[in-house]
């Protein structure tokens, strides 16, 4: 899981070379045109939010939240802790309302992470902790104060109510563990 964090250009560089590992291209460069990419300007963005959440410039950071939400769609609070690696191939529907989310993690479009009643305090004891190299499906939701355990994958329109164990695959509503 997460250890220390890193700085915003570390992250963003490991975001970037995860991403290219998924997409087939290793090693390819980190150039400004890059950052633009509707696949990656989301990630750069939530990850300069959190900077600024985290040198006590809340309201900026919330700006810099609230541009992702309107251009991009993706509703992350500006105080999440996110490992690096992080991939969103889409975002339009996405709300990452988790306590932390690991490393090398991929998120599809319109996947809800949150708690199961309103939570406008942002409890973490009401949410999900995703751990390392997890995948979460199109349209899955995660809710509730639950682990999804390292390498665990969730299946699309899957709806966890329960913790997944590391490297089990979970479908369905409510998910259930399917052998792999």
């Amino acid at each position: 899981m997460i250890g220390h964090h890193p700085g915003l250009a570390t992250l963003v560089r490991q975001d970037w070379q995860q991403l290219m590992v998924l997409a087939g291209r290793p090693g390819r460069p980190l150039r400004f045109w890059c950052l633009v990419s509707p696949r990656f300007l989301p990630v750069v963005l939530l990850r300069l939010a959190h900077m600024l959440s985290g040198k006590r410039l809340g309201p900026l950071a919330k700006l810099v939240s609230l541009f992702n939400f309107v251009v991009f769609g993706i509703e992350v609070p500006a105080s999440l802790v996110i490992g690096a690696g992080l991939v969103l191939p889409h975002t339009i529907g996405t709300v990452l309302g988790a306590r932390r989310i690991g490393n090398n993690v991929v998120i599809f479009h319109q996947v809800t992470l949150g708690a199961v009643t309103a939570d406008f305090g942002y409890d973490p004891d009401k949410r999900p902790l995703v751990e390392d190299d997890v995948t979460i499906g199109v349209g899955a939701k995660v809710l509730g104060n639950v682990v999804l355990g390292r390498g665990c994958t969730i299946g699309a329109n899957a709806v966890v109510l329960q913790s997944v164990p590391p490297g089990a695959t979970a479908v369905g509503i409510p998910a259930r563990i399917i052998e792999s």
